[in-house]
């Protein structure tokens, strides 16, 4: 029995995470990655206490808007600074912080289910 989520068609998912980058829709990408259910594209944060405002202008000015962003820290979670969690709430956009494993996982859940969803991740080494 398939217990993968089923996927609209043209979606992005995660394939696979580790040694330094992610296998996303057939593709390896090295690096960290900020995805959307129709784009990917680098994102150059390696750790989470690098993150400024600047590193979410993608997300708050997507369209059609974000109402999620799945933030995988690396191995461990970690908070999300006020400041940066208060610029999300802010333009309306849930920020759900957990290590990267589980935000692959539940960006490739929440993408079946056609949500409004990206995910800014950071690559584990």
């Amino acid at each position: 029995m398939d217990i993968t989520p089923a996927v609209p068609e043209g979606r992005l998912t995660v394939q696979a995470y580790g040694g330094g980058g992610f296998r996303i829709a057939g593709k390896d990408h090295a690096g960290s990655v900020l995805l959307f259910p129709q784009l990917m594209r680098p994102w150059p944060v390696t750790r989470l206490d690098q993150l400024m405002a600047h590193h979410f202008a993608p997300v708050i000015a997507a369209a059609p808007p974000v109402e999620v962003l799945l933030l995988g820290c690396g191995t461990v979670r970690e908070p999300l600074p006020a400041a940066l969690s208060d610029l999300l709430d802010g333009a309306d956009i849930g920020v759900d912080v957990m290590a990267t494993g589980p935000a692959c996982r539940t960006f490739n859940v929440l993408v079946g289910e056609d949500r409004r969803v990206a995910a800014a991740l950071i690559a584990i080494g």
